[in-house]
Protein backbone atom coordinates (compact mmCIF):
# COMPACT_ATOMS: atom_id res chain seq x y z
CA UNK A 1 0.00 0.00 0.00
CA UNK A 2 1.64 3.37 -0.70
CA UNK A 3 1.02 6.53 1.32
CA UNK A 4 0.35 9.44 -1.17
CA UNK A 5 1.91 12.07 0.81
CA UNK A 6 5.59 10.36 0.71
CA UNK A 7 5.39 10.25 -3.18
CA UNK A 8 7.04 13.55 -5.05
CA UNK A 9 4.96 16.41 -6.25
CA UNK A 10 5.30 14.79 -9.99
CA UNK A 11 4.75 11.11 -8.41
CA UNK A 12 1.77 11.95 -6.47
CA UNK A 13 0.19 13.97 -9.71
CA UNK A 14 0.39 11.19 -11.52
CA UNK A 15 -0.98 8.82 -9.04
CA UNK A 16 -4.21 10.58 -8.73
CA UNK A 17 -4.73 11.01 -12.37
CA UNK A 18 -4.39 7.42 -12.28
CA UNK A 19 -7.37 6.76 -9.35
CA UNK A 20 -9.46 9.16 -11.18
CA UNK A 21 -9.16 7.37 -14.01
CA UNK A 22 -9.57 3.59 -12.23
CA UNK A 23 -12.89 2.59 -10.69
CA UNK A 24 -12.22 0.97 -7.10
CA UNK A 25 -11.33 -2.51 -7.31
CA UNK A 26 -13.48 -4.81 -4.27
CA UNK A 27 -12.14 -4.29 -0.79
CA UNK A 28 -10.14 -0.58 -2.33
CA UNK A 29 -11.39 2.45 -0.56
CA UNK A 30 -10.34 5.37 -2.24
CA UNK A 31 -12.07 8.89 -1.53
CA UNK A 32 -9.65 11.52 -2.16
CA UNK A 33 -10.45 12.60 -5.18
CA UNK A 34 -13.82 13.43 -4.36
CA UNK A 35 -12.55 15.10 -1.38
CA UNK A 36 -10.50 17.44 -3.43
CA UNK A 37 -13.59 18.29 -6.05
CA UNK A 38 -15.51 18.95 -2.98
CA UNK A 39 -12.97 20.84 -1.37
CA UNK A 40 -12.48 23.15 -4.03
CA UNK A 41 -16.34 23.33 -5.12
CA UNK A 42 -16.66 24.90 -1.31
CA UNK A 43 -13.77 27.71 -1.54
CA UNK A 44 -15.49 30.30 -3.36
CA UNK A 45 -18.50 30.50 -0.81
CA UNK A 46 -15.72 30.13 2.48
CA UNK A 47 -13.80 33.14 0.91
CA UNK A 48 -17.39 35.34 -0.01
CA UNK A 49 -18.32 34.34 4.00
CA UNK A 50 -14.57 36.44 5.08
CA UNK A 51 -15.12 40.42 6.60
CA UNK A 52 -13.06 42.31 4.56
CA UNK A 53 -12.20 44.46 7.74
CA UNK A 54 -12.19 42.43 10.20
CA UNK A 55 -10.87 38.95 8.92
CA UNK A 56 -14.08 37.25 10.46
CA UNK A 57 -15.66 34.78 8.15
CA UNK A 58 -19.67 33.50 8.93
CA UNK A 59 -22.79 34.73 9.07
CA UNK A 60 -24.55 36.10 12.42
CA UNK A 61 -22.72 36.66 15.90
CA UNK A 62 -19.32 35.70 15.20
CA UNK A 63 -17.95 32.81 17.20
CA UNK A 64 -14.10 31.55 16.98
CA UNK A 65 -15.14 28.36 15.82
CA UNK A 66 -16.12 30.46 12.24
CA UNK A 67 -12.27 30.93 12.15
CA UNK A 68 -12.09 26.34 11.67
CA UNK A 69 -12.23 27.50 7.66
CA UNK A 70 -8.42 28.29 8.01
CA UNK A 71 -8.11 24.42 7.57
CA UNK A 72 -9.71 23.87 4.65
CA UNK A 73 -8.45 27.19 3.23
CA UNK A 74 -4.95 26.15 3.89
CA UNK A 75 -5.47 22.21 2.24
CA UNK A 76 -6.74 24.42 -0.72
CA UNK A 77 -3.70 26.60 -1.16
CA UNK A 78 -1.00 23.91 -0.31
CA UNK A 79 -1.92 20.95 -2.20
CA UNK A 80 -1.04 20.94 -5.86
CA UNK A 81 -3.31 18.71 -8.49
CA UNK A 82 -3.97 20.01 -11.91
CA UNK A 83 -7.71 19.89 -10.54
CA UNK A 84 -7.17 22.50 -7.56
CA UNK A 85 -7.19 25.68 -9.45
CA UNK A 86 -6.83 27.89 -5.30
CA UNK A 87 -3.03 25.95 -5.22
CA UNK A 88 -0.73 29.12 -3.98
CA UNK A 89 -3.21 31.43 -4.95
CA UNK A 90 -2.06 34.66 -3.05
CA UNK A 91 -6.08 35.73 -2.73
CA UNK A 92 -6.33 32.62 -0.82
CA UNK A 93 -3.39 32.79 1.58
CA UNK A 94 -4.75 36.81 2.09
CA UNK A 95 -7.57 35.25 3.35
CA UNK A 96 -6.07 32.65 5.62
CA UNK A 97 -3.75 35.60 7.04
CA UNK A 98 -6.22 37.84 7.97
CA UNK A 99 -8.67 35.23 9.77
CA UNK A 100 -5.76 33.97 11.57
CA UNK A 101 -4.71 37.99 12.43
CA UNK A 102 -8.84 38.04 13.72
CA UNK A 103 -8.03 35.33 16.70
CA UNK A 104 -5.24 36.97 17.44
CA UNK A 105 -7.38 39.91 17.92
CA UNK A 106 -9.82 38.69 19.75
CA UNK A 107 -7.55 36.38 22.24
CA UNK A 108 -7.27 37.55 25.65
CA UNK A 109 -3.48 37.71 27.67
CA UNK A 110 -3.16 34.16 28.20
CA UNK A 111 -4.42 33.01 24.63
CA UNK A 112 -7.88 31.89 25.37
CA UNK A 113 -11.28 33.08 23.69
CA UNK A 114 -14.66 33.97 24.93
CA UNK A 115 -16.70 30.76 24.36
CA UNK A 116 -19.78 32.62 22.52
CA UNK A 117 -22.29 30.73 20.89
CA UNK A 118 -24.37 32.02 17.96
CA UNK A 119 -27.85 32.48 20.48
CA UNK A 120 -24.93 35.05 22.14
CA UNK A 121 -24.34 33.31 24.84
CA UNK A 122 -21.04 33.25 26.62
CA UNK A 123 -19.82 30.45 28.76
CA UNK A 124 -16.16 31.71 29.86
CA UNK A 125 -13.06 31.48 28.54
CA UNK A 126 -11.46 28.57 26.59
CA UNK A 127 -8.83 27.60 24.34
CA UNK A 128 -10.73 26.47 21.88
CA UNK A 129 -9.89 22.80 20.69
CA UNK A 130 -11.67 23.16 17.55
CA UNK A 131 -9.84 25.92 16.87
CA UNK A 132 -6.41 26.02 18.00
CA UNK A 133 -5.89 22.26 16.12
CA UNK A 134 -6.97 23.90 13.21
CA UNK A 135 -5.20 27.22 13.40
CA UNK A 136 -2.05 25.48 14.29
CA UNK A 137 -2.26 22.69 11.02
CA UNK A 138 -3.17 25.90 8.55
CA UNK A 139 0.33 27.24 10.02
CA UNK A 140 2.43 24.62 9.34
CA UNK A 141 0.97 24.44 5.60
CA UNK A 142 1.22 28.02 5.02
CA UNK A 143 3.88 29.52 7.02
CA UNK A 144 6.27 29.42 4.19
CA UNK A 145 4.85 31.90 2.22
CA UNK A 146 3.61 34.07 5.04
CA UNK A 147 5.80 38.13 5.34
CA UNK A 148 8.03 37.93 7.93
CA UNK A 149 6.39 40.18 10.37
CA UNK A 150 2.87 38.45 9.78
CA UNK A 151 4.64 34.57 10.51
CA UNK A 152 6.38 36.42 13.83
CA UNK A 153 2.84 37.54 14.87
CA UNK A 154 1.00 34.17 14.50
CA UNK A 155 4.24 32.35 15.52
CA UNK A 156 4.12 34.50 19.57
CA UNK A 157 -0.30 33.89 19.27
CA UNK A 158 0.15 29.94 18.88
CA UNK A 159 3.18 29.83 21.00
CA UNK A 160 1.14 31.79 23.61
CA UNK A 161 -1.93 29.50 23.24
CA UNK A 162 -0.32 26.04 23.07
CA UNK A 163 1.71 27.32 26.20
CA UNK A 164 -1.62 27.33 27.91
CA UNK A 165 -3.22 24.15 26.78
CA UNK A 166 0.36 22.09 28.00
CA UNK A 167 -0.40 23.32 31.16
CA UNK A 168 -3.96 22.62 31.06
CA UNK A 169 -2.86 18.73 30.22
CA UNK A 170 -0.08 18.18 32.44
CA UNK A 171 -3.47 17.67 35.10
CA UNK A 172 -5.85 16.61 32.52
CA UNK A 173 -8.77 14.17 32.59
CA UNK A 174 -9.13 11.73 29.68
CA UNK A 175 -11.95 13.58 28.12
CA UNK A 176 -12.64 14.35 24.63
CA UNK A 177 -11.77 17.96 24.53
CA UNK A 178 -8.13 17.47 26.10
CA UNK A 179 -7.49 14.46 23.44
CA UNK A 180 -8.42 16.98 20.58
CA UNK A 181 -6.06 19.48 22.56
CA UNK A 182 -3.05 16.66 22.73
CA UNK A 183 -3.57 16.04 19.10
CA UNK A 184 -3.21 19.74 18.20
CA UNK A 185 -0.08 20.21 20.74
CA UNK A 186 1.77 17.03 18.98
CA UNK A 187 1.38 19.38 15.65
CA UNK A 188 2.60 22.54 17.60
CA UNK A 189 5.58 20.69 18.88
CA UNK A 190 6.61 19.88 15.51
CA UNK A 191 6.09 23.36 14.00
CA UNK A 192 7.97 25.51 16.92
CA UNK A 193 10.61 22.69 17.27
CA UNK A 194 9.02 21.55 20.92
CA UNK A 195 10.22 17.98 21.58
CA UNK A 196 8.86 18.21 24.82
CA UNK A 197 5.00 19.04 23.80
CA UNK A 198 5.21 16.38 21.28
CA UNK A 199 6.38 13.82 23.81
CA UNK A 200 3.12 14.80 26.59
CA UNK A 201 1.20 14.64 23.38
CA UNK A 202 2.01 11.34 22.63
CA UNK A 203 2.11 10.18 26.32
CA UNK A 204 -1.52 12.06 26.99
CA UNK A 205 -2.67 10.10 23.72
CA UNK A 206 -1.52 6.72 25.10
CA UNK A 207 -3.76 7.27 27.73
CA UNK A 208 -6.58 7.91 25.85
CA UNK A 209 -6.10 4.96 23.67
CA UNK A 210 -5.65 2.89 26.99
CA UNK A 211 -8.74 4.00 28.25
CA UNK A 212 -10.43 2.66 25.40
CA UNK A 213 -12.93 -0.02 26.79
CA UNK A 214 -12.59 -3.77 25.23
CA UNK A 215 -15.60 -3.47 22.91
CA UNK A 216 -13.95 -0.36 20.67
CA UNK A 217 -15.49 2.60 22.87
CA UNK A 218 -14.90 5.49 25.07
CA UNK A 219 -16.37 6.04 28.09
CA UNK A 220 -17.40 9.56 30.31
CA UNK A 221 -19.72 8.18 32.84
CA UNK A 222 -21.08 4.70 32.54
CA UNK A 223 -21.53 3.49 28.86
CA UNK A 224 -20.32 4.24 25.53
CA UNK A 225 -19.98 7.62 24.05
CA UNK A 226 -20.94 7.44 20.21
CA UNK A 227 -21.04 10.93 18.79
CA UNK A 228 -18.19 11.87 21.08
CA UNK A 229 -16.64 8.94 20.80
CA UNK A 230 -15.69 9.73 17.16
CA UNK A 231 -13.43 12.92 18.70
CA UNK A 232 -11.44 10.50 20.28
CA UNK A 233 -11.21 8.63 17.01
CA UNK A 234 -9.86 12.09 14.30
CA UNK A 235 -7.03 12.67 17.73
CA UNK A 236 -6.00 9.81 17.57
CA UNK A 237 -6.16 8.77 13.79
CA UNK A 238 -4.63 12.35 12.89
CA UNK A 239 -1.73 11.65 15.78
CA UNK A 240 -1.01 9.07 13.79
CA UNK A 241 -0.83 10.32 10.60
CA UNK A 242 1.17 12.92 11.75
CA UNK A 243 3.60 10.35 13.72
CA UNK A 244 3.30 7.46 12.63
CA UNK A 245 2.83 5.37 16.40
CA UNK A 246 1.88 2.16 15.48
CA UNK A 247 1.00 1.27 18.83
CA UNK A 248 -2.46 3.72 18.65
CA UNK A 249 -3.41 1.30 15.14
CA UNK A 250 -5.50 -1.64 17.22
CA UNK A 251 -7.37 1.07 19.33
CA UNK A 252 -8.55 2.74 15.94
CA UNK A 253 -9.52 -0.90 14.79
CA UNK A 254 -11.49 -1.62 17.93
CA UNK A 255 -13.63 1.88 16.85
CA UNK A 256 -14.24 0.92 12.97
CA UNK A 257 -15.81 -2.25 14.54
CA UNK A 258 -17.55 -0.71 17.41
CA UNK A 259 -19.28 2.35 15.10
CA UNK A 260 -19.90 -0.04 11.99
CA UNK A 261 -22.99 -1.76 14.61
CA UNK A 262 -23.78 1.62 16.17
CA UNK A 263 -24.30 3.77 13.04
CA UNK A 264 -27.47 3.29 11.45
CA UNK A 265 -27.59 1.93 7.53
CA UNK A 266 -28.35 5.98 6.61
CA UNK A 267 -25.34 7.08 8.23
CA UNK A 268 -26.94 8.59 11.82
CA UNK A 269 -25.19 8.00 15.12
CA UNK A 270 -27.19 5.53 17.17
CA UNK A 271 -28.39 6.93 20.05
CA UNK A 272 -29.88 4.49 22.08
CA UNK A 273 -26.66 3.37 23.70
CA UNK A 274 -25.22 7.01 24.09
CA UNK A 275 -24.71 8.71 27.03
CA UNK A 276 -24.31 12.55 25.78
CA UNK A 277 -26.66 12.76 22.87
CA UNK A 278 -30.31 12.11 21.76
CA UNK A 279 -31.01 11.22 18.06
CA UNK A 280 -29.80 13.82 15.46
CA UNK A 281 -30.54 12.99 11.70
CA UNK A 282 -26.92 14.50 10.99
CA UNK A 283 -25.10 11.98 8.54
CA UNK A 284 -21.78 11.14 10.55
CA UNK A 285 -19.10 11.20 7.93
CA UNK A 286 -16.26 9.31 9.01
CA UNK A 287 -13.18 11.34 9.73
CA UNK A 288 -9.25 10.53 9.69
CA UNK A 289 -8.80 7.92 12.29
CA UNK A 290 -11.28 5.50 10.72
CA UNK A 291 -9.11 5.47 7.55
CA UNK A 292 -5.85 4.21 8.66
CA UNK A 293 -6.71 0.45 9.24
CA UNK A 294 -8.73 -1.93 7.51
CA UNK A 295 -11.64 -2.45 9.55
CA UNK A 296 -11.88 1.49 9.54
CA UNK A 297 -11.63 1.89 6.31
CA UNK A 298 -14.25 -0.73 5.94
CA UNK A 299 -16.95 1.37 7.88
CA UNK A 300 -15.28 4.57 5.80
CA UNK A 301 -16.11 2.74 2.54
CA UNK A 302 -19.73 2.30 3.13
CA UNK A 303 -20.28 5.39 5.05
CA UNK A 304 -18.69 7.36 1.76
CA UNK A 305 -21.01 5.12 -0.53
CA UNK A 306 -24.04 5.72 1.19
CA UNK A 307 -23.13 9.55 1.32
CA UNK A 308 -24.89 11.42 -2.22
CA UNK A 309 -24.39 14.54 -1.00
CA UNK A 310 -20.67 17.08 -1.09
CA UNK A 311 -18.74 16.22 1.83
CA UNK A 312 -18.00 18.98 4.07
CA UNK A 313 -14.96 21.11 3.70
CA UNK A 314 -13.62 20.57 7.11
CA UNK A 315 -14.11 17.13 6.43
CA UNK A 316 -12.94 17.01 2.69
CA UNK A 317 -9.66 19.12 3.56
CA UNK A 318 -8.76 16.70 7.17
CA UNK A 319 -9.19 13.21 4.57
CA UNK A 320 -7.73 14.99 1.87
CA UNK A 321 -4.43 16.11 3.68
CA UNK A 322 -4.25 13.09 6.44
CA UNK A 323 -6.41 10.17 5.33
CA UNK A 324 -5.17 7.02 4.22
CA UNK A 325 -6.69 4.71 1.21
CA UNK A 326 -6.13 1.08 1.08
CA UNK A 327 -7.19 -2.02 1.10
CA UNK A 328 -10.52 -2.54 3.75
CA UNK A 329 -10.88 -5.50 6.46
CA UNK A 330 -13.42 -7.93 6.97
CA UNK A 331 -15.50 -8.13 10.63
CA UNK A 332 -18.26 -5.59 11.81
CA UNK A 333 -21.51 -5.42 10.84
CA UNK A 334 -22.12 -7.74 7.93
CA UNK A 335 -24.22 -6.37 4.60
CA UNK A 336 -27.23 -8.91 5.13
CA UNK A 337 -29.22 -9.77 8.85
CA UNK A 338 -27.35 -10.50 11.87
CA UNK A 339 -27.63 -10.43 15.77
CA UNK A 340 -24.97 -8.75 17.66
CA UNK A 341 -23.90 -8.38 21.76
CA UNK A 342 -21.70 -5.29 22.67
CA UNK A 343 -19.76 -6.59 25.51
CA UNK A 344 -20.96 -8.83 28.20
CA UNK A 345 -24.70 -7.99 27.51
CA UNK A 346 -24.37 -4.28 27.18
CA UNK A 347 -26.61 -3.44 24.05
CA UNK A 348 -27.67 -5.53 21.26
CA UNK A 349 -28.05 -4.86 17.88
CA UNK A 350 -30.69 -7.07 15.10
CA UNK A 351 -30.85 -6.48 11.57
CA UNK A 352 -33.58 -8.31 9.95
CA UNK A 353 -34.37 -7.33 6.56
CA UNK A 354 -35.28 -3.31 6.66
CA UNK A 355 -35.23 -3.33 9.85
CA UNK A 356 -32.39 -1.88 12.23
CA UNK A 357 -32.98 -2.60 15.78
CA UNK A 358 -30.90 -1.77 19.31
CA UNK A 359 -31.66 -2.19 22.65
CA UNK A 360 -29.60 -1.12 25.39
CA UNK A 361 -29.08 -2.90 29.02
CA UNK A 362 -26.62 -0.18 30.44
CA UNK A 363 -28.44 1.43 33.53
CA UNK A 364 -26.37 4.05 35.75
CA UNK A 365 -27.77 6.75 38.37
CA UNK A 366 -29.56 10.43 37.45
CA UNK A 367 -25.83 12.03 36.98
CA UNK A 368 -25.56 15.68 38.14
CA UNK A 369 -24.16 17.09 35.10
CA UNK A 370 -25.65 18.76 32.41
CA UNK A 371 -24.03 16.97 29.87
CA UNK A 372 -24.76 13.53 30.86
CA UNK A 373 -27.95 12.01 29.80
CA UNK A 374 -30.26 9.98 32.16
CA UNK A 375 -30.30 6.21 31.15
CA UNK A 376 -34.13 6.18 30.75
CA UNK A 377 -34.61 5.36 27.08
CA UNK A 378 -33.82 1.73 26.01
CA UNK A 379 -34.99 0.80 22.89
CA UNK A 380 -34.80 2.27 19.21
CA UNK A 381 -36.28 0.73 16.32
CA UNK A 382 -34.86 2.08 12.52
CA UNK A 383 -36.49 0.98 9.32
CA UNK A 384 -34.89 1.38 6.04
CA UNK A 385 -37.21 3.62 3.83
CA UNK A 386 -38.84 5.09 7.35
CA UNK A 387 -35.75 6.21 9.43
CA UNK A 388 -35.72 6.10 13.08
CA UNK A 389 -39.68 5.66 14.32
CA UNK A 390 -39.22 4.47 18.10
CA UNK A 391 -36.96 5.31 20.58
CA UNK A 392 -34.62 8.45 20.18
CA UNK A 393 -32.47 7.98 23.58
CA UNK A 394 -31.95 9.36 26.44
CA UNK A 395 -32.31 13.21 28.06
CA UNK A 396 -32.95 15.09 31.55
CA UNK A 397 -35.78 16.52 33.07
CA UNK A 398 -38.12 14.95 31.28
CA UNK A 399 -39.61 11.57 32.29
CA UNK A 400 -41.89 11.27 29.30
CA UNK A 401 -39.13 9.28 27.22
CA UNK A 402 -38.15 6.80 30.18
CA UNK A 403 -39.64 3.41 29.07
CA UNK A 404 -41.32 3.03 32.42
CA UNK A 405 -42.25 5.62 34.88
CA UNK A 406 -43.49 5.26 39.07
CA UNK A 407 -45.07 8.03 40.26
CA UNK A 408 -46.31 10.95 38.73
CA UNK A 409 -44.46 12.83 35.71
CA UNK A 410 -46.53 15.88 36.11
CA UNK A 411 -44.62 17.00 39.31
CA UNK A 412 -41.72 17.12 37.93
CA UNK A 413 -42.07 20.95 36.69
CA UNK A 414 -38.38 22.56 35.91
CA UNK A 415 -38.88 26.69 36.37
CA UNK A 416 -38.80 27.96 32.75
CA UNK A 417 -35.37 29.90 31.80
CA UNK A 418 -33.27 28.01 34.84
CA UNK A 419 -29.55 28.13 34.24
CA UNK A 420 -28.31 25.39 37.20
CA UNK A 421 -31.86 23.29 37.85
CA UNK A 422 -31.20 20.18 40.06
CA UNK A 423 -31.16 17.36 38.08
CA UNK A 424 -32.51 14.83 40.53
CA UNK A 425 -36.21 13.74 40.41
CA UNK A 426 -38.22 14.42 43.50
CA UNK A 427 -39.21 12.02 45.98
CA UNK A 428 -41.24 9.42 44.83
CA UNK A 429 -40.74 9.26 40.95
CA UNK A 430 -38.67 6.85 39.51
CA UNK A 431 -37.64 7.22 35.93
CA UNK A 432 -34.60 5.20 35.61
CA UNK A 433 -34.02 1.40 36.61
CA UNK A 434 -30.94 0.55 38.49
CA UNK A 435 -31.12 -3.03 36.55
CA UNK A 436 -31.37 -4.20 33.21
CA UNK A 437 -30.51 -7.24 31.20
CA UNK A 438 -30.69 -8.22 27.46
CA UNK A 439 -33.52 -11.56 26.64
CA UNK A 440 -31.93 -14.32 25.76
CA UNK A 441 -33.49 -17.52 23.19
CA UNK A 442 -35.63 -16.09 20.24
CA UNK A 443 -36.69 -12.83 22.46
CA UNK A 444 -35.39 -9.53 21.72
CA UNK A 445 -35.54 -7.07 24.16
CA UNK A 446 -34.64 -5.78 27.74
CA UNK A 447 -35.76 -6.72 31.61
CA UNK A 448 -35.66 -3.21 33.67
CA UNK A 449 -35.73 -3.36 37.37
CA UNK A 450 -36.90 -0.38 39.15
CA UNK A 451 -37.61 -0.24 42.89
CA UNK A 452 -38.49 -3.64 43.72
CA UNK A 453 -40.97 -3.84 40.22
CA UNK A 454 -39.93 -5.29 36.91
CA UNK A 455 -41.02 -4.10 33.28
CA UNK A 456 -39.91 -5.76 29.75
CA UNK A 457 -40.11 -4.69 26.24
CA UNK A 458 -39.75 -7.19 23.31
CA UNK A 459 -39.37 -6.39 19.77
CA UNK A 460 -40.87 -8.99 16.77
CA UNK A 461 -40.02 -8.98 13.19
CA UNK A 462 -43.32 -10.10 11.62
CA UNK A 463 -42.16 -9.12 7.90
CA UNK A 464 -40.23 -6.01 6.18
CA UNK A 465 -43.30 -3.64 6.93
CA UNK A 466 -44.63 -4.95 10.15
CA UNK A 467 -42.72 -5.06 13.99
CA UNK A 468 -44.67 -5.73 17.06
CA UNK A 469 -43.85 -3.56 20.09
CA UNK A 470 -44.37 -5.31 23.24
CA UNK A 471 -44.40 -4.15 26.85
CA UNK A 472 -45.22 -5.81 30.42
CA UNK A 473 -45.25 -4.26 33.72
CA UNK A 474 -46.42 -4.58 37.32
CA UNK A 475 -49.51 -2.40 38.87
CA UNK A 476 -48.20 1.25 39.83
CA UNK A 477 -45.90 0.86 36.35
CA UNK A 478 -46.19 2.90 33.40
CA UNK A 479 -45.24 2.60 30.17
CA UNK A 480 -44.04 5.17 27.70
CA UNK A 481 -43.26 4.82 24.08
CA UNK A 482 -41.47 7.10 21.87
CA UNK A 483 -41.78 8.33 18.88
CA UNK A 484 -39.57 10.59 16.43
CA UNK A 485 -41.19 11.13 12.79
CA UNK A 486 -42.80 9.39 9.58
CA UNK A 487 -46.37 8.60 11.24
CA UNK A 488 -48.69 9.50 9.08
CA UNK A 489 -46.07 11.04 6.76
CA UNK A 490 -47.63 10.44 2.72
CA UNK A 491 -45.05 12.26 1.22
CA UNK A 492 -43.85 10.31 -2.02
CA UNK A 493 -40.29 10.34 -0.20
CA UNK A 494 -41.27 8.63 2.29
CA UNK A 495 -43.47 5.29 3.39
CA UNK A 496 -46.60 6.02 5.64
CA UNK A 497 -45.61 4.90 8.85
CA UNK A 498 -49.06 3.80 11.33
CA UNK A 499 -48.58 2.68 15.03
CA UNK A 500 -51.58 1.35 16.31
CA UNK A 501 -51.37 1.94 20.71
CA UNK A 502 -52.63 -0.30 23.13
CA UNK A 503 -55.72 0.45 24.46
CA UNK A 504 -56.70 3.53 26.74
CA UNK A 505 -53.20 4.98 25.66
CA UNK A 506 -52.54 9.05 25.93
CA UNK A 507 -50.82 10.82 23.02
CA UNK A 508 -48.92 13.84 24.68
CA UNK A 509 -47.50 16.11 22.00
CA UNK A 510 -44.70 17.75 21.74
CA UNK A 511 -42.38 16.36 24.70
CA UNK A 512 -39.20 18.60 24.52
CA UNK A 513 -36.13 16.75 25.75
CA UNK A 514 -33.24 19.13 28.04
CA UNK A 515 -31.15 20.70 25.62
CA UNK A 516 -27.14 21.24 27.79
CA UNK A 517 -25.69 22.74 24.93
CA UNK A 518 -28.16 26.00 25.77
CA UNK A 519 -27.72 27.45 29.06
CA UNK A 520 -31.46 27.52 29.96
CA UNK A 521 -32.13 24.29 28.28
CA UNK A 522 -34.57 24.85 26.33
CA UNK A 523 -34.92 22.79 23.49
CA UNK A 524 -36.18 23.60 20.02
CA UNK A 525 -39.45 22.17 18.41
CA UNK A 526 -37.61 19.96 16.46
CA UNK A 527 -36.91 17.63 19.09
CA UNK A 528 -40.12 16.80 20.11
CA UNK A 529 -41.72 13.60 21.01
CA UNK A 530 -44.63 11.94 20.14
CA UNK A 531 -44.73 10.06 23.46
CA UNK A 532 -47.15 7.05 23.99
CA UNK A 533 -48.07 6.66 27.59
CA UNK A 534 -50.32 3.57 28.96
CA UNK A 535 -50.48 1.45 32.37
CA UNK A 536 -47.96 -1.05 31.79
CA UNK A 537 -49.70 -3.93 34.31
CA UNK A 538 -50.14 -6.85 32.02
CA UNK A 539 -49.02 -7.03 28.48
CA UNK A 540 -49.90 -4.67 25.44
CA UNK A 541 -48.71 -4.67 21.84
CA UNK A 542 -48.16 -2.24 19.67
CA UNK A 543 -47.96 -2.14 16.20
CA UNK A 544 -45.61 -1.00 14.04
CA UNK A 545 -46.37 -0.50 10.18
CA UNK A 546 -44.46 0.89 7.68
CA UNK A 547 -46.43 1.23 4.22
CA UNK A 548 -45.23 1.82 0.62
Amino acid sequence: MRDIRKLTTLKRLALLLLLAAAPSSAGTVRFKERCLEDLVAQVPKILASQDAKTGRFGEGIWIVTDQNVLLPLAAAWSFQHERNPYYHKPEVLNAIMAGGDALIDDQDADGRWVFRKKDASTWGKIYMPWTYSRWIRAFELVRGAMPEARRTRWDRALRLGYEGIAKELAGGRIHNIPAHHAMGLYFAGRVFGRPEWKQQASEFLHRVAAAQRAPGYWSENKGPVVLYGTVYVEALGTYFAASRDAAILPVLSKSGLFHSYFTYPDGSDVETIDERNYYHPEVRLPNVGFTVTPEGRRFTNRRLRAFKGTLPADQAASLLLWGEEGEEGGGGAPEGDFDFVLGDGEAAVRRRGPWYLVVSAITAPVPASRWIQDRQNFISVYHDAAGLILGGGNTKLQPAWSAFTIGDIGKWLRPPGEEEPDFRPPYGLVHVPTSAKLLTGDLFGVELGYAGRKGQITLDVKGPERLDYAVSGEPSMTAHIVALRGFGDSRPSRPEVRLQPPAGSILRYPMLPYDPYRKDGKAGAEHGRLVIEFPADGKHTMVVEVRH
